[in-house]
């Protein structure tokens, strides 16, 4: 049983009379221990399709299950409940509680789902080049920190499921090589990654690629 299964998503947007078509039927599978790298030009449907998949938004139409679980056209707490028992979610915002600590806000993610050991804090975060920041608030962050300490938030739990969506997108090329080792680190464990990026470095060491273009897989 694949980790994560998407047939047939369509998703439309409204602006006025005007119509969007932000996904194009996309049919798309995760499996466990492989490391996916989704890639596309600006305005593709990679950040809309990361929200259908996570049940964060409810595609027009298709369907998502994950674990063999469907995912969509179900009440927003069972919902919730499949996105804390299945994945680990870094989005482009929106990652960190901006009132806690990076230590706390990974601390909570380990809580809500129930995996996880705070007495792993200090060596995830120093994996992703984060050392001497776990009492920081995520105000007083660079936005690559902030991005890499939301990528922990995210890792914390040991996800089966992981999606990310550009996590080296502020950082140099030696920070980059952290990131992208510990995400396959998390794939040789068994989690089923997908990574949004424009990165060469980061999809040169992927398992798979996936190309979207106007809402539609056109590769992988």
């Amino acid at each position: 049983m694949p980790a994560l299964e998407a047939t047939e998503l369509y998703r439309f947007f409204h602006a006025g009379d005007d119509e969007v078509v932000a996904l194009r039927g996309v049919a798309l599978t995760l499996n466990e221990g492989e490391f996916t790298a989704l890639r596309g030009p600006s305005g593709s449907g990679k950040s809309t399709l990361l929200s259908c998949l996570a049940g964060i938004d409810e595609p027009d139409g298709g369907a998502v299950s994950i674990g063999g679980e469907r995912m969509t056209r179900r009440p927003e707490p069972e919902r919730a409940r499949l996105r804390a028992r299945h994945f680990g979610i870094l989005m482009q915002s929106g990652n960190l509680f901006g009132h806690l600590t990076v230590q706390a806000n990974l601390r909570l993610q380990m809580e809500l789902s129930g995996r996880g050991k705070p007495t792993e804090i200090d060596d995830l975060l120093g994996n992703l080049g984060l050392d001497g920041l776990a009492d920081t608030l995520p105000a007083h962050l660079s936005g690559g920190e902030a991005a890499r300490a939301g990528l922990a938030v995210a890792l914390s739990a040991k996800p089966p499921v992981l999606l990310c969506d550009e996590p080296t997108a502020e950082v140099d090329a030696a920070t980059e090589q952290l990131v992208i080792d510990r995400l396959i680190e998390d794939c040789r464990r068994g989690a089923a990654v997908l990574v949004v990026t424009h990165s060469p470095a980061l999809a040169a060491r992927a398992d798979r690629v996936v190309d979207i273009r106007d809402g539609s897989i056109v590769h992988g």
